[in-house]
């Protein structure tokens, strides 16, 4: 059943989402992945899990919030206040950032203006732009998740495996079974060919949100026979579910939601392509100094 989207109204737009992105990356030393740089907005913005739970579309996988934060992160990054490796790992372009002092306005001039002096090219303004890069990221990870929900979940399982190869653990093997606490494979994490980790992990294939519930049945099923968790699903994980995984005092499990998976998917080539497309531009200042 599709989720309706009420709710979004209770979303903050992606200008006030700026100068929470700055202070989130601040405040985690002045880089991080996007989840991570979500997670600490989210945190430090107190958004109730109402409002972290609304969807972008009826149908998608996405939340209103990640989504409007991925616009706040492109505007900034127009603007040159932040950028981005091919690896997913976002930070500061200056090690010094007052927050007070930045205009969120004029973040937003900036990226609305058109700076092109070809005419023609009028019709596709920086906005545009921005735009089209954020749907651009949104649809192919949507597309994504839409064809891995259509595979069988022991497929998924597979899928698992071998992106749990391609990161670097051996061993792994699938082990999925009924009456199993949930437990779909496990495998071992060597950590500079020194230490190493036995873990096991879950995979749940399906649109929606993973609840504390699951995490804690989780976990039951891993006590004795692992040192760390791993869940992996197409959906979410609520506030409180995250906070369960890490738990003080409890068995550590590491959480992977549809977005990192997309992006660990992609990082590894595992059924994503990137291609490299040339963009040529014509510099008609070029061609009046003759």
């Amino acid at each position: 059943m599709a989720r309706k989207r009420t709710g979004a109204e209770h979303v903050p737009s992606y200008d006030k989402l700026m100068i929470p992105v700055l202070n989130a990356l601040i405040n985690l030393g002045g880089s991080g992945t996007i989840e991570e740089v979500n997670e600490k907005v989210y945190e430090l913005e107190n958004f109730s899990e109402e409002v972290l739970q609304v969807p972008h579309k009826e149908d998608g996988s996405q939340s209103e919030v990640d989504y409007r934060l991925a616009w706040a992160r492109t505007y900034l990054k127009k603007f040159g206040l932040l950028e981005n490796s091919a690896r997913g790992v976002w930070n500061l372009t200056e090690s010094e950032i007052d927050t007070k002092q930045i205009n969120t306005d004029e973040i937003v001039r900036h990226g609305k203006s058109n700076n092109k002096s070809n005419k023609k090219s009028q019709d596709e303004t920086s906005t545009t732009k921005i735009e089209k890069e954020v749907e651009e990221s949104l649809e192919w990870k949507e597309q994504l998740l839409n064809t891995i929900l259509e595979i069988s979940p022991n497929a998924f399982e597979r899928l698992a495996q071998r992106l749990l190869r391609e990161s670097g653990f051996v061993e792994v093997e699938v082990t999925g079974r009924s009456g199993d606490g949930g437990i779909d494979g496990k495998g071992i994490a060597r950590m500079s060919g020194l230490l190493s980790f036995h873990v096991i992990f879950q995979c749940k294939r399906y649109k929606g949100s993973i609840t504390p519930s699951q995490i804690r049945d989780f976990r039951g099923a891993m006590q004795g026979r692992a040192d760390k968790g791993i869940f992996i699903t197409t959906g979410n994980f609520t506030r409180d579910a995250r906070k369960e995984a890490t738990r003080d005092g409890a068995p550590p499990i590491d959480l992977i939601d549809g977005e990192l998976l997309c992006e660990k998917l992609k990082e590894f080539s595992l059924g994503v392509k990137t291609k490299i497309v040339e963009e040529v531009e014509i510099d008609e200042d070029f061609f009046t100094k003759f």
